[in-house]
Formats: C-alpha cells, sequence, structure tokens
C-alpha cells in the first residue's frame, strides 16, 4: 500500500508538475524575449507631444486621450490663474480671511465661484514662460497611479509655467518605465519620478513648501481612498483632478458598497451619470469639511465610462459651517421616477444680515407619490450645488479653440464644455424624455418640444452633458406629468395599458392643471447644437471600456497564464461528455 502513491500520483501532484513545467517554459520564452532588445518588451505611444515606451502588459485606451487633453488644457488655465493670484497675494488674504470666526451672513450663502471671482480678473499672460522649462515661481504637480507616466510627459510637454512634476508609482517596474520616458524626452530638469505608496507621498507633503498645487489622481476603479490623504496636502486654493471609473457601483448597482467607499446610498436611476458626480463631490466636501476646508468645484463631467471632476479646495471655518446647504437627499419615486431633492439644513435670519443653521424640515414628499401612489426611495447625500465654473469654463474653450492643434480631441472638447456651460446651475438631476414616456407607455415626442413646452409655460431648460435626450428644469414634477398628460390627448395611450393602480393609470386620470403650449419656441435649440457642435460622441471603436487591471510584472502575467490553462485543461472534453 505504501508503494501506491508513487505509482499513481494523485491529481494535485500532477498539477504542481505541469505547473512547474509550463512555467520553465514560457519563463524561458520570456527571457528570450528580454534578450531580443527593447522594442520586444514595450510599445512606443505617441500622443500630444509626448513619445513614451509602454510595456506590453499595460493597456493603453486612446479613448482616455480625450482624458488627458482635457486635463492638460484644464491644468494650463488653473497655472495662469495660480500665478496671478500669487502675484497680488489673493490666497494669502483669502486664507486669513477665512480663518476668523465671523457671523454667518447672506453674502456668503453664495460661495460657488466667489472665491476665485477676484483672482480671474484682468489675468495676465506672461510671455517669457514656455511649456518645457522649468518655472521658478510656477505650480507644482503630482500625479499619483502613474504607470507609465504618459501624463507628466504631456504636463512637463505642454503645460507652461510649471516648476516641478512629481511622477509617483507603486509598482517597481513602472517606475523604472516611467524614468525611461522621462530621459527619452528629456525631461530630467522638471519631471521626477517616485517610487512609493501615493497616499504617503501626498501625507508627507502635508503642510511643507513641497505641498503640491495640483494633484492628478487617475485609478484603476475609484478614488474613495485616496481623498483624505489628498485634501489635506493640496496647497492652498489647489486644484483636484480625480477620475472614477467605478460607476456600476456609483450608478446604483451596489448602494451598500457605495455607501462605504463615499458615505452615500447610491441608487439606479434615468439621471444616474450626474447622481455619480454628485456622489464623488460630496465625499470630497465632507471630507475637506473635517480638515476646515472646502471645495468648489471648476468642471465635472461625466464621460464614457468614467466620471472627472475637477475641484479647487480652500481652507475657511465660515465657509465650513454653510457645507450643509450645499448636501441634500433625494427622495425618487419607486413607480413614475420622480424626484425631489430636500437640503441637509436650513438657514434661520437673525439680527440684520446675520442667520444660523438648522436642520431641516421634513420629508418634503407624502408616504405615497402623488402622481403614481407608489412607494419613494431615500438616496444621499448628495453635493446639491453647482457643478461647473461657468466662467472657468468658457476660457477653458477659448484656450482649445486657439491651440487645437496641441489637442487631438479638440472638437469634442469644445462640444462638451460648450454644453456644460449651457447647463442650469441650480437644478440637480435631470429627466430623460424617452424614460419619462416610457413610463406611461408613451411614444416618445422631440426633445425640442419637450423643451418649447417648458419654455413657454415660463421655465427655465437647458439640456444636459451627461446623457442625450435629457433636460434640466426649475418646473416641477407636477408640471413635467402636466406637459405628458397634455401630449397624451393628442398621442392617446391604448385602453389595454391603463391597467387600474398602474402607474399609467394613476397618472393620466388626472387632468392636466398647466396650460400647455407644444408651439416652437425659438430658445428651445441651444446654440452648441446650432453650431453643430461634437457634443455626445458615438462610442469610437469596439472594446472602447475600461481594460482589464495591469500586471505588476511580465512574471505575474505568465503565471497567471498557467495557472489559466492548467484550470482550463480537459474543460471541452468534460462539457462534451455531459452533453
Amino acid at each position: 500500500m505504501l508503494l501506491v502513491p508513487r505509482l499513481c500520483p494523485s491529481r494535485q501532484l500532477l498539477v504542481s508538475w505541469r505547473r512547474i513545467i509550463f512555467r520553465q517554459i514560457y519563463t524561458n520564452s520570456t527571457m528570450s524575449l528580454k534578450n531580443e532588445g527593447e522594442e520586444s518588451q514595450y510599445n512606443v505611444v505617441k500622443e500630444g507631444k509626448a513619445d513614451i515606451l509602454q510595456p506590453k502588459s499595460v493597456f493603453y485606451n486612446p479613448v482616455q486621450e480625450f482624458n488627458r487633453d482635457l486635463t492638460v488644457a484644464v491644468i494650463s488655465n488653473f497655472a495662469q490663474l495660480r500665478r496671478q493670484e500669487i502675484k497680488n497675494n489673493l490666497l494669502k488674504d483669502k486664507k486669513s480671511k477665512n480663518d476668523q470666526e465671523v457671523p454667518v451672513s447672506d453674502t456668503e450663502v453664495n460661495i460657488t465661484g466667489n472665491d476665485v471671482e477676484e483672482s480671474q480678473k484682468n489675468v495676465f499672460v506672461d510671455d517669457d514662460i514656455e511649456a518645457g522649462k522649468m518655472c521658478a515661481d510656477g505650480i507644482s504637480i503630482l500625479e499619483g497611479l502613474a504607470a507609465s507616466g504618459l501624463r507628466s510627459i504631456r504636463f512637463g510637454l505642454e503645460i507652461p509655467g510649471v516648476k516641478r512634476i512629481v511622477t509617483n508609482d507603486f509598482d517597481k517596474t513602472a517606475v523604472e518605465v516611467i524614468q525611461k520616458n522621462i530621459e527619452r524626452n528629456k525631461l530630467d530638469h522638471l519631471v521626477t519620478s517616485s517610487f512609493g505608496d501615493a497616499s504617503m507621498v501626498m501625507y508627507m507633503s502635508k503642510g511643507t513648501d513641497a505641498a503640491f498645487d495640483v494633484i492628478d489622481l487617475d485609478p484603476y476603479g475609484g478614488a474613495s481612498q485616496f481623498l483624505d490623504a489628498a485634501m489635506q496636502s493640496v496647497s492652498e486654493g489647489g486644484l483636484l483632478c480625480v477620475t472614477c471609473t467605478d460607476m456600476a457601483l456609483l450608478c446604483g448597482n451596489t448602494p451598500e458598497s457605495c455607501r462605504a467607499r463615499y458615505g452615500t446610498m447610491s441608487y439606479r436611476s434615468a439621471y444616474c451619470k450626474e447622481m455619480a458626480l454628485r456622489i464623488l463631490l460630496q465625499s470630497m466636501e465632507t471630507t475637506a469639511n473635517r480638515y476646515s476646508r472646502y471645495i468648489i468645484p471648476m468642471i465635472s463631467i461625466s464621460a464614457d465610462f468614467y466620471i472627472r471632476v475637477f475641484v479647487r479646495v480652500f481652507t475657511g471655518a465660515a465657509k465650513v459651517k454653510l457645507s450643509s446647504l450645499k448636501l441634500a437627499n433625494v427622495y425618487h419615486c419607486s413607480g413614475c421616477g420622480a424626484f425631489t431633492i430636500q437640503r441637509l439644513a436650513r438657514k434661520i435670519p437673525t439680527k440684520g444680515d446675520n442667520f444660523k443653521m438648522a436642520a431641516a424640515h421634513g420629508p418634503p414628499v407624502t408616504d405615497l407619490c402623488e402622481h403614481c401612489e407608489h412607494k419613494h426611495y431615500v438616496v444621499g447625500p448628495v453635493w446639491a450645488d453647482c457643478l461647473h465654473d461657468t466662467d472657468f469654463v468658457k476660457k477653458v474653450i477659448k484656450y482649445v479653440q486657439e491651440k487645437q492643434a496641441d489637442f487631438q480631441t479638440h472638437k469634442r472638447i469644445i462640444g462638451m464644455l460648450s454644453l456644460v456651460s449651457e447647463e442650469l446651475r441650480d437644478c440637480p438631476m435631470y429627466y430623460v424624455i424617452d424614460d419619462v414616456c416610457q413610463q406611461v407607455h408613451l411614444s416618445s415626442f422631440n426633445q425640442e418640444t419637450f423643451m418649447s413646452a417648458l419654455l413657454n409655460a415660463g421655465f427655465e431648460v437647458s439640456m444636459s452633458h451627461a446623457e442625450q435626450n435629457s433636460i434640466k428644469t426649475n418646473a416641477s414634477n407636477t408640471d413635467i406629468w402636466d406637459i405628458v398628460r397634455s401630449w397624451e390627448k393628442t398621442h392617446p395611450v391604448t385602453e389595454k395599458r391603463r391597467v387600474p393602480g398602474s402607474v399609467t393609470a394613476n397618472i393620466l386620470s388626472k387632468e392636466p392643471t398647466l396650460k400647455v403650449s407644444f408651439e416652437t419656441h425659438p430658445g428651445a435649440k441651444q446654440e452648441s447644437k446650432k453650431q453643430g457642435l461634437s457634443r455626445y460622441p458615438q462610442n469610437p471603436e469596439k472594446f472602447w471600456g475600461p481594460k482589464p487591471r495591469a500586471k505588476k510584472s511580465e512574471v505575474d502575467s505568465v503565471e497567471s497564464m498557467v495557472d489559466k490553462r492548467i484550470k482550463l485543461q480537459g474543460k471541452r472534453k468534460k462539457n462534451q461528455e455531459v452533453s
């Protein structure tokens, strides 16, 4: 009996032998490839003015060129703005003013854009500042999770007024590649490679002269774990550029996971893309408030398979007290999809122009939806203030128009930012016309017709950059359904759809109280549409979404390939036997 294991080895032992054999084969083949020279190990990627080497195990997604082009344009404008602020000592004066414990007054409620309004006036341009050269009083930039360092190389070659760029990654192989690319593009004087945890790099710069004016975070997935370090380490009035690709989580597929990461309960809805932006901004604001800081969103976009926000961070205890006015819960009807926004706090007038903060009254809705008699979901808290600084957006548009040759995706940048600049500032979330009509089984009608009805009734309306066929408006849910009811009068829904107790029956059984006119309104077609700008680009290619996570090294890639091959060995034969 003792000889049986030797004569008939177990399957586990056979698998171990196979692993060793396959690993040796693939390791040898890998080593032979390494000996063939640099070109066999790397792909050459040219984007913007950068010419970099990228390991073949790391994917390059051309769709993200729009993201990088936009970032270069935004930081270029910020660098110019920053130099103006430093020259006039605006940041120092602003910080000392915000740190004073002063009574809260009505003049401080409209905080979005107020802190940068002075610095945006009479912005100067230095003729002697060039991209690619170190500027002694320029901005400092940190790119965390840099991979091959493509962004940093482009920053160094294309953004004027830069003092230093630190390009960080936690993988030694990646840092070696970054250093190769720095030397390849002759940016040793401007760009420095850094090996280590991105959060630790940020924490170490906190409160020092080495604090970064710009921090760019574009991780694989979500950025929630880096926000605490970023909020503490960015300089006063600095710029945070954050990308999140965990859209399934932010858009409501797993609300419990969203709450764990971002502190907000999410929900799957027609406006989930804007909800994702507002969840991220809420998380950033809440994190900043812990350190007596607050954010001002400059640009917030939802594009392709990710969201991207550019926010400035300031310090001021008085302004932090107003943060509750910028956050809100959302009551979403489970039947018709109507939504109601409720701020977390309210202001109570006191002596003079001052007021004090108090918890909001609620709920703002009845137990059952007044339109379709279904239950409500409570979602949030989310950011309920402005998503963009319109003046800054227009400056970026002008910058890209003047330097179109430097941006491969300039048409899309100009188109999307033009649409962003037209969005209503104080109307959180949006309606999707197709979704509204689908709720009552009504054939969808033209967007301009719907917008004309709202404008003719005296309401404000715009489109949203996040979704096609969408509208943002200050009209109430009742007004929206009255327009639908009025349209249904001439485009009736079949009787079989009017099931008693259904959403369709409950909504269409009521008579509209709003006087609705579907006559074409001159303001229904927005300027960006009249100009034929590229606002909602289609998917540029097959498999354009996020690629699998890059392997740390080529050996890891070999081992995973070996393990996968052994795991699937004989699978086809087993399936044939079963069938």
